[in-house]
This record gives C-alpha cells, sequence and structure tokens, in this order.
C-alpha cells in the first residue's frame, strides 16, 4: 500500500510537471522562437500525448486505491462482526452459566412482604404444587403441600404449604385432613396474614364435617379477632346461615 501511494505520488509530479512544460509551449514567445514550427507542433503533441499516458496511469491507481479501500473495509467490517458474535456469545455463556449456578445456591426471595433466604429445591417443591393447585389438579396439590410440609419444616414456605395444602384438601373433600392442616397453620403462626381466610375455610371444613358448633365458633371468633377484614364478613353471613 505504501509502495502504490509512492507511485501516485510520482506520478502526480511528473504529470504536474508535463502540464507546466506544455503551457510554458503554448504561452511564451520565447518558447517558440527555440524551435521551429514543426518542431514545437511535435514537442506538444508529445507532450499531450505524454499527459494522456500519466492521466491514464493516474486514473488506474486511484481506481486500485478504491478497490483496496473497499476490500479493507470489508475486512474491517468481518471484524467487527466477529467480535460481536464473539462477545453475544460469551455474555450467552455466561448467562447460562449464573443461571445453572443459582440452581445449586440459596436465593433471596420475598414472600409476603417479606425478604427470606430458600434454598432452589425447597422453592422449586412449593412452586411445583402450587402450580398443580392453580391447574385445578387437586389431589396432586394436596399431596404435594402436605409432602412440602413434612419436609420443609423450617421453610419460610411453610405457612403458605399449609394454607394452600389445607384450601386443597377442602375442595378435595378431605375435612378432617384441611381440619389439621389449617389448624396447624393457625397454631404455628397466628399472626400470619393468611389465618383469618385460613379460618374461614377451616369453619367450612368443620361444617361439612357435621360440627356445627365447632364452625360457629370459628366463625364469631373470625367476626371478633378480624372485624375489619372479608374473611369477618364471610363469617358473619355464614353465622347467619348456619344454625
Amino acid at each position: 500500500m505504501k509502495m502504490l501511494f509512492t507511485s501516485t505520488k510520482q506520478t502526480l509530479s511528473r504529470a504536474f510537471c508535463l502540464s507546466a512544460a506544455l503551457i510554458c509551449l503554448s504561452t511564451s514567445n520565447s518558447a517558440w522562437a527555440l524551435f521551429s514550427d514543426d518542431e514545437a507542433r511535435k514537442a506538444i503533441l508529445d507532450l499531450r500525448k505524454t499527459l494522456a499516458t500519466t492521466q491514464l496511469e493516474l486514473q488506474g491507481q486511484i481506481e486500485k486505491l478504491k478497490a483496496d479501500n473497499a476490500e479493507l473495509r470489508g475486512k474491517i467490517e468481518d471484524l467487527q462482526k466477529q467480535g460481536e458474535d464473539i462477545n453475544s456469545s460469551q455474555k450467552t455463556y455466561y448467562q447460562d452459566l449464573d443461571n445453572r449456578l443459582g440452581n445449586f445456591e440459596p436465593r433471596s426471595i420475598t414472600i409476603e412482604g417479606v425478604s427470606e433466604i430458600v434454598q432452589p429445591e425447597e422453592k422449586k417443591a412449593y412452586d411445583d404444587a402450587l402450580k398443580a393447585f392453580q391447574a385445578g389438579n387437586l389431589k396432586k396439590a394436596s399431596e404435594a403441600f402436605s409432602a412440602f410440609a413434612a419436609k420443609y419444616t423450617k421453610s419460610p414456605y411453610l405457612p403458605l404449604a399449609l394454607y394452600w395444602g389445607g384450601n386443597s384438601k377442602y375442595a378435595n373433600k378431605d375435612y378432617a385432613g384441611a381440619i389439621s392442616q389449617l389448624q396447624s397453620l393457625i397454631k404455628k403462626y397466628p399472626d400470619h396474614p393468611r389465618v383469618p381466610a385460613a379460618m374461614v375455610t377451616l369453619g367450612n371444613s368443620q361444617l361439612e364435617s357435621g360440627n356445627k358448633t365447632a364452625a360457629r365458633k370459628t366463625f364469631a371468633e373470625i367476626v371478633s379477632k378480624y372485624p375489619d377484614t372479608e374473611a369477618a364478613k364471610d363469617a358473619q353471613q355464614l353465622l347467619a346461615t348456619t344454625k
């Protein structure tokens, strides 16, 4: 490339000199005095021919420079694209690696407005049980929540597992199982925000089991302890219809 620029420079210099000579021969009276008419015309024709040849050479070199620049530009674009592909591949690799590592590391999550640390397998077990409940697979959900409660006795998910497990059993007409899980929730976590709703399901389970006295006591307790809740409104209606 350097040699091409040097050659181009020399060609331009030669063209300039020839042009200057041609101009001098064309305009200077003293130049005409040195040559006869034939010699002057021949000199001019030779200069013009040489200038034309030089211009063609120069044009060819310019075109070659353009072609070289286009080729170089193409190579640079290819390198840039390769660099982008490498960066994208590395980003995907590290994201995948982080995700895989995350499957084996404890993580912080927010449960009922409280930040807790849970193990990956613990979260998966709870999520799978909840998905079964949401899909209407009540038997599977009931079994999954019961298994979770038995295995993860200190999990921050345990109150929710007992709540949804109790509701699963109630919906599946396993009233005894619902009563057991919901009473466990109320006893272990009396201040949990799910307790009022859990008590409504508990009262309904007692009612369906034929124990109206226990059901009325549960509904009355909801109205007394949680007067400004939706659970209290439901309990009040159930009290009115339970005699």
